[in-house]
């Protein structure tokens, strides 16, 4: 009867013998860290085109302009005579928003009447959209701020009383875990969790799917005679162990490379990433026990990343998600594991903060855990009894 270093050495052999398995685990770790944050590592959109459409042609207007063209946000591409041909650039991609001057901007503005500036951008696009009206609400506002001041200097304000008297509110933005204020630090360490998480479901899937596939076929392996809770230990210490690499790759090289906040302690974030192992590995087990093919968990693995994503809470508000689909996802580890990274890692929480997601990991470890050995166990009695079937039908055509 094998031993249970025996069960580690043979699961360690089939994995490093399989390219599929090594190249999901490793290859689209390495793959994903380069590719997911691209999209992101600028922070924000800068220099969006826009396009002006000035009906009053004062002065003040061309300096609108040019302080508009001035913000980081807005890069002023052409100046046209009608909203209509500033549509078509927008239309035709040559531009992404529209700054409109109104008729009288000048006089209305020297006789003390309200002026409305027209902006518009691209909506769907929601991060060029913000930028542009950002840009543009920034410019409008440092110009009226301008008027305002140079008003109260004319009727004998002294200029500090008058520099501190245009607006009655000053703001000091002060931002709180995100010191960059950038998507990098937003999206990316969430996404990074989920992504280890969907990594290891389909390396450890690909691997239970790959066996049942050769025991349809006909070949016999030591996974159809091994002890359960023996088996489901050697592949946990063989695909949880060589995953440690991918988790501290994440967690230590790609968050240093990219500038991404990193407070929790060493201690207490391997603490918090031993039950999220654990309860992803054993999800993976039993995804590989149900089916017996080998493409099929990469393919369930990769239609639940998109919902699983929403679903989170760091994308969407978990006040506007369905409470049925909210408490559906609490059976997946990476909702928990995200929120409890996140708190742990990026807010610096101490870790009593984050121990109820810390249970809750340790609750889905043991449920698919246990379901994992009962799949186990039900996929070596099924072949038991196909094997009979075929042993006694064999015999009788022998007969």
């Amino acid at each position: 009867m094998m031993g249970f270093w025996d069960l580690v050495r043979l699961d360690l052999r089939t994995l490093l013998a399989d390219r599929a398995i090594m190249l999901t685990l490793f290859g689209g770790v390495f793959f994903y860290s380069f590719l997911y944050p691209q999209p992101y590592l600028h922070q924000l959109p800068r220099e969006e085109a826009v396009v002006v459409v000035n009906d009053d042609g004062s002065q003040l207007s061309r300096q609108l302009e040019f302080m508009a063209d001035a913000t980081p946000q807005v890069k002023l591409v052409a100046r046209v005579d009608s909203l209509t041909q500033a549509r078509e650039w927008m239309l035709t991609g040559k531009a992404s928003g529209i700054l409109h001057i109104p008729r009288h901007f000048y006089r209305d503005l020297m006789l003390g009447k309200s002026v409305t500036l027209g902006y518009a951008g691209d909506a769907s696009y929601f991060l060029v959209y913000g930028t542009i009206a950002e840009g543009l609400a920034q410019a409008g506002g440092t110009l009226a701020a301008q008027v305002k001041v140079a008003r109260l200097l004319s009727h004998g304000e002294a200029l500090p009383q008058a520099a501190m008297g245009w607006n009655a509110v000053g703001l000091n933005v002060v931002p709180v875990f995100n010191p960059s204020m950038g998507y990098v630090n937003y999206v990316v360490p969430a996404v990074f969790v989920l992504i280890l998480h969907q990594v290891l479901l389909m390396g450890t899937g690909i691997l239970g799917a790959t066996q049942n596939q050769r025991s349809g076929r006909g070949e016999y392996g030591y996974w159809q005679q091994a002890p359960v809770l023996a088996l489901l230990l050697a592949r946990t210490l063989v695909v949880g162990g060589l995953f440690v690499l991918p988790v501290t790759y994440f967690f230590g090289f790609c968050f240093d490379h990219y500038g991404i906040a990193r407070i929790a302690e060493p201690a207490a974030l391997w603490l918090f990433t031993l039950p999220f192992l654990l309860a992803t590995t054993w999800l993976g087990v039993v995804l590989g026990a149900l089916f017996t093919r080998r493409d099929l968990p990469t393919q369930v693995v990769l239609i639940s990343s998109l919902p699983l994503v929403f679903l989170a809470g760091f994308i969407w508000p978990l006040e506007l998600i369905p409470p049925p689909l909210n408490w559906l996802a609490q059976w997946v580890p990476s909702t928990p594991a995200i929120e409890g990274f996140l708190r742990l890692n990026q807010m610096g929480a101490e870790f009593s903060q984050v121990s109820g997601y810390w249970w809750q990991l340790w609750g889905l470890a043991l449920l698919h855990g246990g379901l994992a050995c009962l799949l186990l166990r039900w996929r070596q009695r099924s072949l038991a009894v196909a094997n009979q079937v075929a042993s006694d039908t064999t015999a009788s055509q022998a007969r």
